[in-house]
């Protein structure tokens, strides 16, 4: 009874190892007929016998037959690729020194010639001694697997480059953008300054042919005295007007990166009213509708005007160079939805350009801001006025709407976030100057290219009470001075120079002699706009002989500044 027993459980377990031998059989030939086992082997390694499937024997163009019988590692090492066969050697002898698993991949030639990449699986099975016994396995094809990850590896290096580089790229980008943007906002001005050149030109002759004319009835001896002071006045008068063109133009058409801040929005507008009313034509009658009540906005000045003149260069031309502009400036408004942009119910100001021209079509009212579109003929505009405003609107917080209809004119809003400011910072101070101090016989080096204006600034100085030495150069004004100051007390120079300019000058002396004042002049320089005074007392040309007088007084009794490093 117990052995019949015995004997059925021996039969079960046979059954059932055979079954699993089946079922692992049929798992490898699925495998094999699907391509990703490509043979067996099996390594008897006490006999060293090295036998292979019929698949393992067609893969490397082997006799099927000889490797039912048995080959030798050598035959079967002789197709792996001869870079990889160190490293196989290596592998298989540590699998067999200590058993287990084993796992290798390497290149082999098959039939076709070509090399290709396979992984070896295996386990080396150990006697109790720890004698190795066995060694079979499997060959997968992993050609496929290696090309996608050798296709993942560089796919991972090149955006491990991409990232090592992305920060220097994004730089390098946004320089060049800052550099387009700084041109494009360049050009727009110069636009702008270039539609409005007649306009200067012919206001400029005005003032010339009033000076002029004056200048010639002054040189009458027999003028009576009171329209002898009449024409003075109106020469005084003209180089004042004549003046603060020449800074509203260098103000406006100045370079130089955004910079917002805080100013008093009424009188900008009071001031671009003024300067358009000289220079954009006498037919167009401009109008400033300001209010009394102060009106704070932050924003970048130079664009603020920039906007406003490329408006009014619009709305010039959409009169034909004749009728009214009015320039209006409300405050306390809040800012509707514009053109798809939500509003705001926030303080805005509003400042407002109305034009008397011939409308705007309901077809072009979507697309005026849009850069490079125009209206106007080749030749005549960039298209870039329009989408400077919109774009400077839009980056101070604000946005720019109009309204128009043919045959009505059209009028352009532009909407800026408005900003409160403690009562006290918009007083302008309207006291009246006190009169010039004379001089008490200081001694004053001046340095002047312009001989003219050398001779006639010493004649000034002298008339105020001033010893005065003339220097045609820096370089001649460093000598005179030489290594203690020469006796000098004072140094007025001009900043525009051929060799040394007048701020080298100064930054000079300021090392050499630090007690010794400079006061610098200039009409315009591309040096101060760019990086300043560093300092010194700047007077701007022309300069009034009142002027010259209180500066220099002021000047000649404080220290000068301290040497830069």
């Amino acid at each position: 009874m117990v052995e019949t027993t015995e004997r059925v459980l021996a039969e079960q377990q046979l059954k059932a190892s055979q079954a699993l031998t089946q079922l692992y059989a049929d798992r490898i030939q699925l495998a094999l007929s699907a391509g990703a086992i490509i043979g067996t082997w099996v390594w008897d390694l006490q006999a060293d016998e090295f036998t292979v499937d019929e698949a393992f024997a067609r893969s490397f163009g082997l006799d099927p037959a000889l490797g039912r019988v048995g080959l030798s590692l050598e035959q079967v090492i002789a197709t792996v690729h001869p870079e990889d066969r160190q490293g196989l050697i290596a592998a298989i002898n540590e699998v067999i020194a200590r058993g287990g698993a084993y796992a290798h991949q390497y290149r082999v030639r098959r039939t076709d010639g070509k090399y290709y990449w396979i992984e070896a699986n295996g386990r080396v099975d150990l006697a109790p001694d720890g004698t190795p016994l066995s060694f079979p396995g499997v060959l997968i094809d992993v050609e496929d697997r290696r090309a996608v990850e050798a296709e993942r590896d560089r796919a991972i290096m090149m955006l491990r480059t991409l990232t090592d580089t992305l920060e220097q790229r994004v730089a390098e980008r946004t320089s060049e953008l800052m550099r387009t943007e700084d041109a494009l906002r360049q050009s727009q001005k110069m636009e702008a300054v270039g539609q409005l050149t007649g306009g200067v030109a012919h206001d400029f002759n005005n003032l010339l042919t009033i000076i002029r004319s004056s200048v010639d009835f002054l040189r009458r001896p027999d003028l009576p005295e009171a329209r002898k002071a009449r024409y003075l006045d109106a020469v005084s008068d003209t180089v004042d007007r004549a003046a603060k063109l020449t800074g509203q133009l260098l103000a406006f058409a100045r370079r130089q990166a955004l910079k917002p801040e805080v100013f008093h929005v009424g009188q900008k507008v009071r001031g671009i009213a003024d300067m358009l009313d000289t220079v954009i034509g006498a037919r167009v009658r401009v109008v400033a509708e300001v209010p009394d009540e102060p009106c704070f906005i932050r924003a970048d000045v130079s664009q603020f005007e920039t906007a406003l003149v490329n408006m009014a260069v619009n709305a010039r031309d959409a009169m034909d160079g004749e009728g009214t502009l009015t320039l209006r400036l409300a405050s306390g408004r809040t800012m509707p939805a514009i053109r798809g942009h939500a509003g705001a119910e926030t303080a805005f100001a509003a400042v407002s350009l109305t034009d008397t021209g011939a409308g705007i079509s309901e077809a072009d009212l979507g697309r005026l801001f849009e850069p490079f579109f125009t209206t106007k003929e080749v030749g005549k505009g960039t298209g870039l006025g329009l989408s400077q405003v919109f774009g400077f609107a839009k980056q101070s917080g604000g946005n720019v709407d109009v309204t128009s209809a043919p045959g009505q004119g059209a009028t352009f809003t532009l909407y800026l976030p408005q900003v409160a400011v403690e009562r006290g910072l918009d007083e302008a101070d309207d006291a009246p100057a006190p009169l010039s101090p004379l001089g008490a016989g200081q001694r004053v080096l001046v340095v002047e290219d312009n001989v003219e204006v050398g001779q006639f600034a010493t004649q000034i100085l002298q008339d105020l009470g001033y010893e005065t030495v003339w220097a045609a150069n820096a370089e001649a004004a460093l000598e005179r001075l030489g290594r203690d100051g020469g006796g000098f007390e004072v140094v007025f120079s001009d900043v525009v120079m051929p060799g040394m300019g007048g701020l080298a000058l100064a930054q000079e002396l300021a090392r050499r002699l630090p007690d010794l004042p400079v006061l610098l002049t200039s009409g315009y320089s591309h040096v101060l706009a760019q990086e300043g005074t560093h300092g010194f007392e700047l007077l701007h040309k022309p300069y009034s002989a009142d002027q010259l007088g209180r500066v220099l007084s002021r000047v000649v009794g404080r220290p000068a500044p301290a040497p830069a490093d």
